[in-house]
């Protein structure tokens, strides 16, 4: 759907329309109550094509200030247009400065990563140990 302008939605109350960006990148955890509950793994990272884009996710620790010492992670996407002939960068990696974690890729399509709940399906599971990974639809 093109941007800017009034869209006329039907709404009820158990279906909210959400409308996300070309590009965007969410990343979508387990119900918790609070922080230190449980751990997030796997986060789910739904990646919305046809835009470039870069996200930074902080996970709070509860107990440090780890953040402020590069304890993130960097995702970035080119959104997988078709590249161009001097265009190498991958169509999605992450990069992290902290222990390992699971994730579950998931190139959002219309019947595939759309709702609330956990895609049964993700595109790639990851397991991260530090180094950069490359993911491709």
């Amino acid at each position: 759907m093109e941007g800017g302008k009034t869209v006329d939605a039907p709404v009820t109350l158990d279906r909210i329309p959400l409308y996300v960006r070309a590009g965007s990148i969410i990343p979508m955890g387990p119900d918790m109550e609070y922080a230190a509950e449980k751990p997030a793994d796997p986060i789910e990272l739904r990646i919305y094509r046809g835009a470039d884009a870069r996200f930074t996710l902080y996970e709070d620790e509860n107990d440090t200030y780890n953040y402020e010492k590069g304890a993130t992670q960097q995702f970035n996407s080119n959104g997988t247009r078709p590249p161009k002939p001097h265009h190498r960068r991958p169509p999605w990696h992450l990069s992290r400065n902290a222990a390992s974690r699971q994730f579950k890729v998931v190139f959002v399509a219309e019947s595939h990563g759309a709702g609330i709940g956990a895609t049964a399906k993700a595109n790639r599971e990851v397991s991260y140990e530090g180094k950069t990974v490359t993911v491709k639809p």
